[in-house]
Formats: structure tokens, C-alpha cells, sequence
């Protein structure tokens, strides 16, 4: 059905996800998959839920998901906005917040679905390089801009912001949204999330797909 697709399509370089392969007991370390499994309870909570409710249609609003985590996180509900996995989230973001006139900031080695999203939605966006160790360095962040977006810690790379570092970039553009990108946060980096009251600029994305070894489930 090639013919059919329309320009962008065929101009469009997807992402490439990480190998699936059926191997049982196999340790799969590109995805980032825990080897160990989710917590007890989780599998508790799964299988008390897999009752009749599974023929009806969830709450639109993932309410009681959205309580538990605004609770876990010390922010109000009304805050937190889930999705299918953090990829459907980041492509939202992507359509809502991040096109703007001036280009959408990012490091040049990152997380490579951000150019991808960029032809696809039609972002003008410009990568910072990351210094000799790596690092993003903030202060090169310093020139126009109508948004950012940074995982923190960094993919693949590893390497972390501080949390006074996250609120120095807000600072320099306090009329621009700044994305952080928290997929790995549990693995040695501090979470954004209580910069969010003081920033209303400021958007936290994290997932339950790393550290809390829910990647099957897809929330974000």
C-alpha cells in the first residue's frame, strides 16, 4: 500500500524499537527491561482486577491511578495526565506544547524518538552538543528557544542534572515549556517533580516501564 502513503510518510525515518525476541529467562539489557519482575503486590493488584470489569470500558479519566500517583508524588490530581506508556505522552506534548516559533531545544545524543517527532509533527528544532564528558552543560541552553526537552538523567549516556541545574534552565526561559523526561530518574538522578508548584512551566514525564518493570502494562 505504499503508493497511498502520503509524503510525509515516505519522508518520515522511524524510530527503531528494541528487539523482541521469544526467549524464555532471556536478560534483555537494550530496552532496559528489570530482569526481576514487578513488585508482589503489583501482581496482586493485577489479579484482583482481572474480573468482570475487564468488559467494560476503563474511566477515561484514569481517576483512581491519577489520585494514586499525584499522592505518591505530593501534587494535586489535576496535575498528573496519564498515557499509553510515556511515548504516547511525549508524542502530546510534542503536538501541544513544543511547536513554537523559535526552535525546540534538545541534546545531540539523546533519546532519538525526539527527532522523529520533530518531522512528524513539523517542530523546527536545534540539538546542543553534550561536552567532552558527555554532560549537557545548561548554559549552552542559553539562547533562544521555544522550548526544551531533556531526559534526565541523559539516554543513553547516563549522566544527570541536578535539580538546581533543571531549575537554572527554567529560569532562562521562564516563557518557554521545559520538558524533563524521567524515564530513568530511579537509577540516580533527582526527580523535577517538586519544581512543579514554583514552575508553570515545567513538565515531568516518567513511566512505569523501567524501574518498576511494568513495561507490558504501557503507563506513562
Amino acid at each position: 500500500m505504499s503508493q497511498f502513503w502520503s509524503r510525509l510518510t515516505h519522508d518520515l525515518h522511524p524510530y527503531v524499537p528494541g528487539e523482541q525476541p521469544r526467549i524464555a529467562g532471556l536478560v534483555k539489557l537494550n530496552t532496559n527491561e528489570s530482569p526481576f519482575g514487578p513488585s508482589p503486590r503489583v501482581l496482586e493488584a493485577l489479579r484482583a482486577g482481572a474480573t468482570d470489569d475487564l468488559r467494560l470500558y476503563p474511566d477515561p479519566q484514569s481517576s483512581a491511578l491519577r489520585a494514586a500517583l499525584a499522592a505518591n508524588n505530593g501534587v494535586a490530581p489535576e496535575q498528573v495526565f496519564v498515557g499509553n506508556g510515556s511515548d504516547e505522552v511525549l508524542a502530546h506534548v510534542f503536538a501541544s506544547l513544543l511547536k513554537q516559533d523559535q526552535p525546540l531545544l534538545f541534546p545531540d545524543i539523546t533519546y532519538s524518538f525526539y527527532p522523529v517527532y520533530c518531522r512528524l509533527f513539523g517542530i523546527t528544532h536545534q540539538t546542543v552538543p553534550l561536552d567532552a564528558g558527555l554532560r549537557v552543560r545548561v548554559e549552552d541552553y542559553r539562547r533562544p528557544a521555544g522550548a526544551v526537552i531533556l531526559p534526565n538523567p541523559n539516554a543513553p549516556t547516563g549522566v544527570a542534572l541536578s535539580r538546581a541545574e533543571i531549575v537554572t534552565l527554567l529560569e532562562m526561559h521562564p516563557n518557554a515549556s521545559v520538558v524533563t523526561d524521567e524515564a530513568y530518574v530511579d537509577f540516580g538522578a533527582e526527580t523535577a517533580i517538586p519544581l512543579v508548584a514554583d514552575h508553570p512551566n515545567l513538565l515531568v514525564v516518567q513511566t512505569m516501564s523501567k524501574s518498576r518493570a511494568l513495561a507490558g502494562l504501557r503507563v506513562g
